[in-house]
């Protein structure tokens, strides 16, 4: 049968439009799916989406490129008067002001409901719901609707208009069986189908948690409903009990300056990253050891079953409706208070102080998670889809099937074998789209794994080359899968002991040699985890790799190599002074060592001065940079002052080693290890991680 997806921006990013994709992946091994997507802002998905599944914009919104021809292909909706009319249908608290539903969406959505082949028509928000109801063909197919949030949270007027479209729908389906039981409370009597389907949430393939790295990590827009004050204020009991720990608080949103205030007002700016927004997620939460939800009220939970399916355990509050839904509190998670801030500190606190406890309950939670495999909630849909058919007695369509062509060229009587040759000569002329993931090896090593889908020909090499350099490329064989298995990576190793990479930012291609095609490799995942408590090589050169997913989707890798390097494990603003802890790569101290930190001037008027260093055992060692030394260096009361710190091993060395934070898995520390202004002072890390400390007279 046929199977149409209907969402409002297909092109953007969130939890409904990853649950369809997922789902309409799913679907489309049996049957013919499409996703028509109300309106189009950009060329392609932000979300990768499974080749059999038809994606059909009904507007098209893209900015405007160049010339008149582009406006022929892009954005050839842009302007159309009906836009700024309102919809006839859409309540105006859905539609905000024609953005989201108009007059031109009433006109488009009407034309496409009219004429779909469809089987089955499937709405994903009210918008959508309020227009299958009103302008689809129940004479023509089946018609669902969904709802993705819980039938108490939206708006009044949103909420009459989908109770009243309801009624004219096939099935309603909720994300969860509490928030399908409140639907059927508050609408009795109602013959439609009101019904539970959970999110689809895939496994990946990439490396799990072990359990092992003193991290917890937190996911989601940065928005009132999810309490992240709540989780920061646990923090620091937690904090104060295990100062080793840290926590990770992954995406954007309106709360970010609040949450920045608090967390340097309680004093844990070097104890809690605010790491932005991040795509693909999966590698992240496979870094912690443990999963933070403080929601006060999640209608689903996907960032659960995502944590879930990574191996680690979520500490998560009770809230209505998902949580509880998906996590066996004491076995694959723990349930704690909703708006608890000390209910919330326990719950960490528990599985930190046990490192048996967060394992066994990791391994738990990944077989837990495989109940929201997308094959799964497709077989419910499915199910769903025969009963439907069922009550209105009619048979169900003969599924679909893609027929295969012919094989082109093959002329009556060829063998067959003949014909495979000449089509193996066509298929090495393809050109590469190598796609790969790279994962950190237990020694430091990077395995970039590439898919075989898009790689074809013999011999083929992997080409890591740093950018803004004439220097040739460094080549690395990239093998062929060992065994039989069709859908088995080609490999290549890249030995950090062996490649004598300089600093930089490196691309990497696939190259065949043999017709001389070369392709950069686009990135699935960059798997850091193992970067996690990883050690430099010993002896100098300092060196340091992370791969990374660049903004346009492409693997890279950034590297560090110094003759030696003094990594600032702690810095923080304490009453005194600039307090910095960390590790000297590269150097030793020697005996009656008396090394010294020096502060260079690098901005406005500012002179240079000296602060002693501890030195420790095993390399490490701790000073403070004085606030009242750094006033006293300034050369004027105007403006802002700024010095770099480099280590001395002595005050009689001429050998300055830069003092930053590189070790770890964070390409670009400058964005997300921020600290605040104390005495006004702030310490700052650079894009290339080195310290820099400034003084402003306004206190910024």
């Amino acid at each position: 049968m046929k199977i149409s997806f209907l969402l409002h921006n297909a092109y953007g990013i969130g939890g409904t439009i990853r649950s369809t994709f997922n789902v309409a992946g799913a679907l489309a091994a049996r049957h013919t799916v499409e996703i028509v997507s109300l309106i189009r802002t950009i060329d392609t998905p932000n979300l990768p989406l499974h080749p059999a599944v038809r994606l059909r914009p009904l507007i098209d919104l893209r900015p405007h490129e160049g010339t008149a021809d582009a406006t022929r292909t892009r954005g050839g909706d842009l302007g159309h008067p009906l836009l700024t009319r309102p919809s006839a249908h859409v309540p105006a608290a859905e539609a905000r002001g024609t953005t989201n539903f108009n007059a031109l969406t009433d006109e488009r959505v009407a034309d496409h409901l009219r004429h779909t082949d469809a089987d089955v028509v499937i709405a994903t928000r009210p918008g959508l719901v309020v227009y299958l109801a009103a302008l689809g063909r129940a004479d023509r197919y089946l018609r669902i609707g969904q709802e993705h949030r819980l039938h108490g949270t939206h708006r009044a007027e949103i909420r009459a208009a989908c109770d009243a479209a309801i009624p004219h729908l096939d099935a309603y389906t909720s994300v969860s069986e509490a928030d399908a039981a409140t639907h059927r409370a508050h609408l009795p009597g109602v013959t439609t189908r009101l019904t539970a389907l959970p999110n689809a949430v895939p496994a990946t393939g990439i490396e799990p948690s072990d359990g092992r790295a003193k991290l917890v990590v937190a996911a989601g827009r940065l928005i009132p409903v999810k309490r992240y004050d709540l989780l920061v204020a646990a923090w620091a009991t937690v904090a104060a009990k295990h100062p080793d720990w840290h926590l990770r608080i992954y995406g954007r949103g309106p709360q970010l300056p609040a949450l920045r205030r608090q967390i340097d007002e309680l004093g844990l700016a070097d104890a809690i990253t605010l790491m932005g927004a991040y795509s693909p997620i999966e590698t992240e939460w496979a870094k912690g050891s443990i999963a933070a939800v403080t929601s006060r009220e999640e209608s689903f939970g996907m960032t659960i079953v995502e944590a879930m399916h990574c191996g680690v355990p979520v500490v998560a509050t009770d809230c209505p409706h998902g949580p509880g839904e998906i996590i066996t509190d004491g076995r694959d998670g723990l349930l704690v208070p909703v708006g608890d801030a000390d209910g919330i500190a326990k719950g960490l606190l528990t599985l930190i102080e046990d490192e048996e406890l967060r394992r066994s309950m990791g391994e738990a939670a990944r077989v837990a998670a495989r109940r929201y495999a997308p094959e799964r909630v497709a077989a419910a849909y499915e199910r769903l889809i025969e009963e439907l058919r069922t009550a209105r007695g009619t048979a169900a369509p003969a599924h679909r099937r893609r027929v295969v062509p012919p094989m082109r060229g093959r002329a009556p009587g060829t063998p067959l074998t003949s014909t495979l040759k000449g089509a193996v000569k066509q298929l090495v002329r393809k050109p590469l789209r190598p796609v790969a993931s790279c994962r950190v090896t237990a020694g430091g090593d990077l395995s970039v794994l590439v898919e075989p889908a898009e790689v074809q020909g013999g011999e083929l090499e992997l080409t890591v080359t740093r950018r803004k350099s004439d220097e040739a490329p460094f080549h690395v064989p990239l093998l062929p899968p060992a065994g039989a298995d069709p859908s088995a990576p080609w490999t290549a190793t890249l030995d950090r002991a062996a490649l004598d990479l300089a600093e930089g930012r490196w691309d990497l291609h696939v190259v065949r040699p043999a017709d001389g095609a070369r392709r950069r490799v686009v990135c699935r995942y960059a798997e850091g985890r193992g970067l996690l408590g990883l050690e430099p090589l010993p002896g100098s050169p300092f060196t340091w790799w992370i791969p990374y997913r660049t903004v346009d989707g492409y693997l890279a890798l950034r590297t560090w190599r110094r003759p030696a390097h003094a990594d600032a494990r702690v810095i923080r603003p304490d009453a005194e002074g600039i307090v910095v802890e960390g590790t000297l790569h590269g150097a030793r101290f020697g005996p009656g060592a008396a090394p010294v930190a020096v502060a260079t001037p690098s901005r406005g008027p500012a002179g240079t001065f000296l602060t002693g260093v501890t030195a420790l055992d095993g390399g490490r060692f701790r000073f403070t940079v004085p606030y009242q030394r750094i006033q006293e260096a300034r050369t004027d009361d105007e403006g802002t002052a700024g010095w770099t710190l480099t280590l001395h091993k002595s005050a009689a060395t001429d050998s300055p080693i830069r003092i930053g934070r590189v070790v770890g898995d964070i390409v670009d520390r400058d964005k997300t290890d921020l600290f605040p202004v104390t005495h006004g002072v702030r310490p700052h890390l650079t894009r290339t991680g080195d310290l820099i400390i400034t003084s402003s007279t306004t206190g910024n």
